[in-house]
């Protein structure tokens, strides 16, 4: 493995709260447990990172105790910061509720995350065995948007992976467009991908679309493969998504096609949603043992 991943996202502090259900209309539930933890972003390249990838955090962090948070947390699974904080603002943090049936719903406020500013990027040079991480959420961010679209047309021959997310409708159809013609490989779940397809009438030629414990389904230059998921016990979906992303971009890192990383970011997804939390990547070693188990 010779490239790095490049990560452009937004790494927030999420606010994890563990609640029978979700409270009704001007209601109110006790949290079983609180925590505090980095996320956003950070789960890609948590996820990436032990699986063996160099990672570099592009995006931008804030100064004051969770963008501390955040950067003890990159510095610990080894990501390289490519910036040093904005002193404006802080980091933002994300309200996250997790049902008693392991699903999720957030509430975000945004910091210094939303505020990558074009200089900063002009600093950054991937190269072309990179693989360069685009969120959708970036395109939420006036700031972050304008930046990414002059810089990303720049990149000389990098592979560029996109991951909308859930607030992919809320993204201009044209902007999409604009976006969707830079980029090589598209990450998303089934109704992301749904949304895309309305928005645009067709996906890029080469997408994952992950479909839960199904497993996901590779679309890759008119071809169509189902690539089956790993049947597990769920405690919480949390970052699953973000820790399948991550590995895929950690395997396509190493070489592998998209087939052989779907297989193995499945399996990473499967083994993040039997434990707790947003960041709950497993490492290389236990998703080798996972897929030698199935074969």
């Amino acid at each position: 493995m010779t490239g790095r991943l490049v990560h452009t996202g937004q790494v927030v502090v999420d606010l994890v709260m563990a609640v029978p259900a979700l409270p009704p209309a001007g209601g109110d539930v006790l949290a079983s447990s609180t925590k505090l933890l980095p996320g956003g972003g950070f789960n890609v390249m948590a996820a990436a990172a032990r699986s063996g990838a160099q990672v570099l955090y592009a995006g931008s962090h804030g100064t004051g105790a969770f963008g501390d948070l955040a950067r003890a947390a990159l510095a610990a699974e080894g990501v390289e910061l490519a910036h040093a904080p904005t002193s404006e603002v802080d980091t933002g943090v994300v309200v996250v509720l997790v049902d008693a049936t392991g699903e999720r719903t957030f509430a975000t406020g945004t910091g210094a995350e939303g505020w990558l500013r074009a200089e900063l990027l002009d600093r950054i040079t991937p190269k072309t065995d990179d693989v360069v991480y685009v969120s959708g959420y970036s395109w939420l961010h006036e700031i972050n948007r304008g930046a990414l679209v002059e810089w990303l047309p720049r990149l000389p021959g990098s592979r560029i992976l996109f991951d909308p997310g859930p607030l992919i409708g809320d993204i201009n159809p044209g902007g999409l467009r604009d976006l969707l013609s830079t980029i090589d490989i598209l990450s998303c779940n089934a109704r992301e991908a749904e949304v895309l397809g309305e928005a645009l009438g067709v996906l890029p030629p080469v997408a994952v679309v992950r479909e839960g414990g199904k497993g996901c389904r590779v679309h890759e230059n008119g071809r169509i493969t189902d690539v089956p998921g790993f049947p597990v016990d769920v405690v919480d979906t949390t970052g699953a998504g973000d820790t399948h992303c991550g590995v895929l971009a950690a395997e396509l890192l190493r070489g592998s096609t998209v087939l052989d990383a779907a297989v193995r970011a499945n399996a990473a997804a499967a083994l993040s949603v039997t434990r707790r939390g947003p960041a709950t990547a497993p490492g290389r070693a236990e998703i080798d043992k996972l897929v030698e188990a199935t074969r």
